[in-house]
Order: structure tokens, then sequence, then C-alpha cells
């Protein structure tokens, strides 16, 4: 009976590899408003719920568009054996390795900035909706960026034996933990270079994989599977999760790098909005419809 449970368990398990997870993608659009000043700031309060609520809009296009997958990620190893290799601008990494590759390993750090200069053009049109959506979407993928395991080609430990690392990471861990990271990350900061700075973000972030994956199978070798997984139900089905105690012990040996990196994704989501803002001019405002 006991193994019946289990098995039936294993069929429901809710390990998923989507970006950062609901809750932590909303929590961190919501939060990168207040660290904007004034001007945009007061616009950007206004219309807070519908940064919220859309935080996650790019992932529910995965499901209806096949070409916004490599949106969100990055497959360092699959275009060369170090990160800095890689052409920085988009026409040279094209003439390199041809859009199939681009577009089968990954284009985050360059929909960073196409991103960038969308909601660049929707300030100077003027357009609520066009600047909510834009804004939205570039948190979105900022996120994304801040998630190490959306760098590499082992994006749920499928090459080490890891299975299930990645929402374990970014969802499991923000769920258990958030309610106490420190988020006074301080005021936004204008970006010369959207490009170079989508750039420094992902380089910094793949330099965080190793540790990622071979911190966790060394907490692993401390717990047993008993100890590792924990089941509970959510919407009347038993999920398979790791362990409260276990997303303890894998966060402290990884120095709280969850909570640094969400904290560190906040700062840069408002930075490249306000950035965006004044690029556009410093548009005012105030006339401009607040969106339910």
């Amino acid at each position: 009976m006991k193994n019946l449970f289990i098995s039936l368990g294993m069929l429901l398990i809710g390990l998923t590899c989507s970006s950062w997870g609901f809750y932590a993608h909303t929590q961190i659009n919501y939060l990168a408003v207040f660290c904007l000043p004034p001007l945009p700031g007061k616009f950007f309060k206004s219309n807070i719920s519908y940064l919220r609520a859309h935080a996650v809009d790019p992932d529910m296009r995965r499901y209806a568009d096949t070409s916004e997958a490599p949106r969100h990620y990055l497959d360092v190893e699959q275009y060369e054996t170090v990160i800095d290799s890689i052409p920085r601008r988009w026409n040279d990494a094209l003439k390199r390795y041809g859009a199939k590759k681009l577009h089968a390993q990954g284009i985050l750090p360059w929909q960073i900035h196409i991103s960038y200069l969308r909601l660049v053009s929707a300030f100077e049109q003027q357009d609520s909706l066009k600047i909510l959506k834009a804004a939205a979407d570039l948190g979105h993928y900022i996120a994304d960026a801040h998630v190490p395991l959306h760098t590499t080609e082992n994006h749920n430990g499928q090459l080490s034996n890891q299975v299930g690392i990645h929402a374990f990471w970014e969802s499991r861990i923000p769920e258990l933990f958030a309610d106490k990271y420190n988020f006074v990350v301080g005021k936004a900061y204008y970006i010369a270079a959207p490009l170079t700075e989508s750039w420094r973000i992902v380089s910094h972030t793949h330099s965080l994989v190793d540790s990622t994956l071979t911190l966790e199978l060394k907490v692993g070798r401390q717990f047993r599977d008993h100890q590792k997984y924990e089941f509970s139900k959510r919407k009347g089905k038993l999920l398979k999760q790791y362990s409260k105690a276990y997303a303890l012990a894998y966060s402290k040996i990884m120095d709280n790098m969850v909570e640094k990196q969400m904290s560190a994704a906040v700062l840069s989501i408002a930075s490249f909005w306000y950035s965006a803002w004044v690029d556009a001019g410093q548009p005012e405002l105030d006339h401009l419809t607040t969106l339910p």
C-alpha cells in the first residue's frame, strides 16, 4: 500500500520547469515599482495591479507561440566554452551561428534589449497599454536572466542526475522563504548601455551555475529520500515536492543565493524601466489611463 501511495504521488509530481514561478514573477514586478522615482513611479504605482497580474504573460505565450521559449534562456555551453566568446551584438551572433541555432539555444540577453526598445517606443507613443505590456514583459525576461539554470544547457539538472532542481531553485524556495527576504534594494539608476547591461547580468548569473548544481548535490548527500521530499495537496491534486527542511539547508549552503538574485532582479527591472522612460525623453505620464 505504501508503494502504491508513493507511485500515485509520483504521477502527480509538481516539479515543473517554468520561469521563476508565478509567485516570484508577480512579486518581483510588484516590488520593482517601489524602486522608481516619483516620475515615472506615480504611473507605475497606479497600474501596479496590471504589472503584477501580467508578470507571467511571456510564460503563458509559450503554449501558443513556438518562438517564445528561446526568449527565456541562453544555453551558453551550446554556443561557446566561455560566455565571453559569444558575440554581444545580434547581427554578429546571427552571422556566426545562424537563426536556427540561435532560436534553438536561446536569445535571452538580446530579447531583454528588444523588449527594452519596445518600452522606449511605447513611452514615446504615450500609449498606456503598450507601456504596461512592454514593462511587464521586460520585467519577466530580466527576472529570468537572474536564474542560473536559465543560462545553461543543464537547465533542469537532466545532465547531472538532478532532475527537478529548476523548479526547486526558482519556485519552491521563494514560495517558502520570500516573505522573509530583504527587498530593500535602493533606487532605480540610469542604464546607459542596455544591451551591455543585459549581458553583464546574464554573465554574472551564469557564473553561479556550478555552485547551484554542486551545492545541491552536496546537501543532498546529507538527506535520505524520505527527508528530501514531502507530499501536499493543492487544488485536489497530490503533489510531491522538496521538503522545507531540505529547501532551507540548500538555501543556507548557497549563502541565500535565491534571495540575492531575486533582490538583484527587482532593482534591475526598476532601472531598465526608468532608463526606458529617460531615453524616451522623460514624457509626462499623469494624463495616461489607469488600467484595471
